[in-house]
């Protein structure tokens, strides 16, 4: 019985043993995990809210890049990607090359 009330007796802050470190230690737990959150918020704000995630963000919207897209997927064949791949250009030259 006299060693259990030896080591009741040397139980420092009612069995928690941490010490004052703890003190020191959750404080600055909260800072770091303050400044993440505001690092986060700064670096989506910097990128665009509306944008999304990037995951969820589309590639391009080009039509020329679209269309290599689907001739690298294997959707068209190349006599169908090279004959829409004359029609976009044609479109995006309406002067014929003509200056």
């Amino acid at each position: 019985m006299n060693t259990l009330a030896q080591v009741a007796a040397h139980m420092p802050y009612d069995g928690w043993g941490g010490g004052p470190g703890w003190f020191i230690i959750f404080p600055i737990l909260w800072f770091l995990l303050v400044v993440a959150i505001v690092v986060l918020i700064a670096r989506s704000a910097r990128r665009g809210f509306r944008q999304g995630p990037p995951w969820a963000r589309q590639a391009g919207t080009d039509p020329v890049a679209i269309l290599g897209e689907r001739y690298a997927r294997g959707e068209i064949d190349e006599s169908e990607y090279r004959s829409r791949l004359a029609v976009l250009r044609s479109a995006a030259d309406p002067g014929g090359g003509r200056s």
